[in-house]
């Protein structure tokens, strides 16, 4: 597990490209047959990926935690980009196909990740936070019937915003959070641009409540996302790749211009819960 310490406003502004890439680039994000994992010491997320094709990839808690495992102090979310797989969670099995989710609740021991295809594999994208207590374990669909243990995106957690007169044209389509999947502070949901639009977040905000992570993906070889970051009178940029992260403190914007139309997923920890929570910032005001 790689660790990374939080960063002052007045420090980043002062950053090269390449000191940026270093503090808040997570690339990158998938490797075959590997957990890898980041924990920030902004708001104590962990960011990372399994990504199981030959084996399966068990979980564990490793030395940074000092914990007996990883979830015993934790919450967890997961979005699946890949392939169709599986997650046992203390031996309940979980077919998880693609564009699917998972909350996994504090106190789940075993946590195994599993491809039905090597060829295809599985790519699951982790989210954890701490947490207070345990809510119930919930495989998460976009589409389909309800069952146990299986929830369906609410068609009010599907929301359409942007045109594409202003290059923003998008569906958000919210995973985890108050009302349809429970948690103790984690949410979680993923964003897709339609085609002729490129800015996500636009215009942008910043929330000091809640920090967050955004994974960009369906990114073409040769293109890329601007993700634009530090205080809006302060930005700066990151060039993005395919399945590249960034971690965005809560002082700092957090948008997106890409060469073409693209998805992200977003993750959201820290005081508060409300989605809405936002400070807006005029375009006017950007620097």
């Amino acid at each position: 597990m790689e660790l990374r310490t939080a960063a002052s406003p007045r420090d980043v502004k002062h950053y090269t490209t390449e000191r940026l890439r270093e503090e808040f680039l997570i690339s990158p994000v998938f490797c075959r047959d590997e957990i890898k994992l980041v924990y920030s010491h902004i708001d104590r997320i962990i960011t990372g990926s399994a990504m199981p094709a030959e084996k399966s990839l068990v979980l564990t808690a490793g030395q940074e935690l000092r914990a007996e495992y990883f979830l015993q102090r934790r919450e967890l979310g997961v979005i699946n980009i890949g392939g169709p797989g599986r997650i046992l969670t203390d031996g309940k099995t979980w077919n998880v196909g693609s564009r699917d989710g998972m909350y996994i609740g504090m106190g789940a021991k075993e946590i195994i990740f599993e491809s039905e295809d090597s060829g295809n594999p599985a790519k699951f994208y982790l989210n954890s936070a701490p947490a207070h207590m345990s809510y119930p374990t919930k495989l998460i669909r976009p589409e389909g019937e309800p069952g146990k243990g299986v929830v369906i995106v609410h068609p009010e957690n599907k929301v359409e915003l942007g045109s594409l007169e202003t290059s923003n044209h998008r569906t958000i389509c919210k995973y985890i959070l108050p009302g349809q999947v429970e948690s103790c502070q984690l949410e979680m949901g993923m964003t897709h641009l339609e085609p002729g639009s490129v800015w996500n977040t636009m215009p942008c905000h910043t929330h000091d409540r809640r920090m967050e992570v955004y994974l960009y993906f369906d990114i073409p070889e040769d293109g890329f996302v601007m993700h634009y970051m530090g205080e809006p009178t302060e930005t700066r940029h990151i060039i993005v790749r395919n399945e590249e992260a960034v971690i965005s403190p809560s002082w700092s914007i957090h948008s997106g211009c890409g060469s073409q139309a693209y998805t992200f997923i977003w993750g959201m920890v820290g005081e508060n819960q409300d989605f809405d929570d936002m400070d807006s910032i005029d375009n006017r005001d950007l620097r």
